[in-house]
């Protein structure tokens, strides 16, 4: 049995963690934490979780969560890596969803996410944990950097083409549309149902904290400095991610549609949670809601010589608590579907 903690989960990616989790039969949620909601059931401020987690909601105390086998962070950017080394040197395996340990580059960190890093020792043994690049570091990790939504969704539409060397690394383009959920649980007038229904905006155009972690990560696999250009938008559903990402064909490479299908359903035939689409096909955001998976289907302009791919992900789940729970999986030496194969929710 696995004993588990999660730290800060009243928000959107804490409750995920706690709905995948609480099914499970090799998993014991030991303790949820919330400063703010101390000394509340788990189940009164989220009804359905009631007859699954008969928790109370308890100050973060690190005597108790010393005493798990792995810790969950669903916490604010800049929270983790103030108490993280504490559990560590117990003995306890930390998964946190924040960006406090994603990107390596410290002072790239630091300028991104206006602060000091206060642990910036444990950042070069984190490991990123994207499964479809790193699965055997996860497998002996302590500490693990799950990726952003964005990130997940961007880097694996665009990795076959990059780890192959087929297109122009310094003219990508994501165009990528994401739910008022991946903003997080908070009263923010732009996540209003008044505000952001029948619409549909761009934001972050002059720069997205997900930027420097998807160029980051991709340039371990590219001969080439990777050059991105990525525009979120927010549009007016509650989950899902659709990235809709453009590569030029390097100059001098020949491809076509059939080379392009073949390579992508080689790259992921053994990835339990990428789906390749056939031909023709084209994922949507509906048909991943829920899950773990993540859709892909790639196509070619001729006219224009680019690569087009897409990608759709629930940005809670993949994106998120999914990726987390995928990762603990690993760590433990559990099958990686655990918990994890429900089928998507239609409609």
């Amino acid at each position: 049995m696995i004993k588990v903690g999660i730290i800060g989960a009243t928000g959107y990616t804490g409750v995920e963690l706690l709905r995948l989790l609480a099914p499970r039969n090799d998993v014991e949620v030991t303790i949820v934490t919330s400063r703010e909601l101390m000394g509340t059931k788990v189940s009164d401020r989220y009804a359905n979780l009631r007859g699954h987690i008969d928790l109370e909601y308890s100050a973060p105390d690190m005597k108790v969560l010393g005493k798990c086998d792995v810790v969950f962070y669903a916490t604010p950017h800049a929270v983790a890596m103030n108490t993280v080394s504490e559990l560590l040197d117990a003995g306890v395996r930390v998964i946190d969803l924040s960006a406090d340990f994603r990107i390596k580059n410290i002072p790239l960190w630091e300028q991104w996410y206006k602060t000091e890093h206060v642990a910036p020792g444990l950042v070069a043994d984190a490991v990123y944990g994207l499964p479809e690049i790193n699965r055997e570091a996860i497998k002996t990790a302590n500490l693990i950097a799950v990726p952003g939504c964005y990130p997940t969704a961007i880097q694996l539409g665009f990795l076959p083409l990059v780890e192959n060397n087929l297109v122009q690394c310094n003219r990508l383009i994501a165009d990528a549309k994401s739910g008022v959920s991946g903003a997080g649980r908070k009263a923010v007038e732009d996540f209003l149902l008044t505000e952001s229904t029948e619409s549909i905006k761009a934001y972050g155009l002059s720069g997205h904290r997900h930027h420097p972690e998807i160029c980051e990560s991709l340039n371990n696999f590219s001969e080439d400095e990777i050059k991105l250009t990525f525009v979120p938008h927010l549009t007016p559903m509650i989950r899902g991610i659709l990235a809709t990402l453009y590569a030029p064909v390097k100059n001098g490479v020949k491809v076509d549609v059939n080379e392009l299908q073949d390579l992508y359903e080689k790259r992921y035939a053994d990835e339990p949670f990428v789906d390749v689409l056939p031909q023709g096909q084209f994922p949507a955001t509906r048909d991943v809601k829920g899950s773990n998976r993540c859709e892909i289907a790639v196509t070619y302009s001729a006219e224009t010589d680019t690569i087009i791919v897409l990608s759709a992900e629930d940005n809670l789940v993949k994106g998120a608590s999914g990726q987390a729970i995928q990762n603990m999986n690993i760590m433990f030496g559990i099958d990686e579907l655990t918990g994890l194969n429900g089928i998507s929710l239609m409609p």
